[in-house]
């Protein structure tokens, strides 16, 4: 089976030759963005993991406190369902599942994507994860994830993919988090993290796994 960075890989270089001045545009903007350090100010480790309150896409609220009472937290941010970078890692996590859940742990997925449109109810009931929205951005701010979408991601999106974000994430229509996952322990505290500006890069469910195993 494929690692995670094999098949974002062969998703970049499909990119390159089917789109190749897009993917040079994306490379010159995360150029940038690495230089201006952002997401430096995400959550360190040992900091502690702000709380949050979020419905999932049938409306009921989960919070992080409740979740931390049965064990760490695995909490990942992702861009949306229209990502299809995101939809590879979430599935790459979803065939790891048992070995997160095995080790207590929760895996839960944070998008600004509205609760009646992040998935369909079929998805929903196939997923075994927890998938929470954060429409305003307000919780990937308070982990140090939010980001600005440059002007000329969003002019792709809206032009070149036909995506509506403000309709999609129900009035936010230009801040997506960075890709990002941080392990919290029980105690509140990050114990792990993994966070980079280049949302076409993801950390591999296995660094995940075993910075679990070291937690246990």
């Amino acid at each position: 089976m494929k690692t995670l960075k094999e098949q974002t890989d062969a998703k970049i270089e499909s990119g390159r030759k089917n789109n190749p001045e897009f993917m040079k545009g994306v490379d010159d903007i995360i150029k940038q963005a690495k230089a201006f350090e952002q997401g430096k100010d995400a959550l360190k480790i040992n900091t502690k993991a702000p709380e949050f309150n979020l419905p999932d896409p049938k409306g009921d609220q989960t919070s992080l406190s409740n979740l931390l009472n049965q064990g760490p937290v695995v909490v990942t941010f992702y861009r949306g369902s229209w990502c299809p970078y995101c939809n590879l890692q979430l599935r790459a996590l979803q065939a790891r599942l048992k070995d997160i859940h095995a080790l207590g742990a929760t895996l839960v997925a944070i998008s600004p994507e509205a609760p009646d449109g992040s998935l369909t109810e079929n998805d929903i009931n196939n997923m075994d994860f927890i998938v929470l929205s954060d429409q305003d951005a307000k919780v990937a701010s308070s982990y140090g994830v939010a980001w600005k979408v440059p002007d000329f991601l969003m002019d792709h999106m809206r032009v070149d993919r036909n995506l509506d974000l403000k309709k999609i994430n129900n009035g936010n229509g230009s801040v997506l988090p960075i890709p990002a996952t941080f392990i919290i322990g029980q105690d509140g505290l990050v114990k792990w993290n993994y966070v980079n500006v280049d949302y076409r890069t993801r950390s591999e469910p296995e660094e995940i796994i075993e910075a679990l195993k070291k937690l246990s």
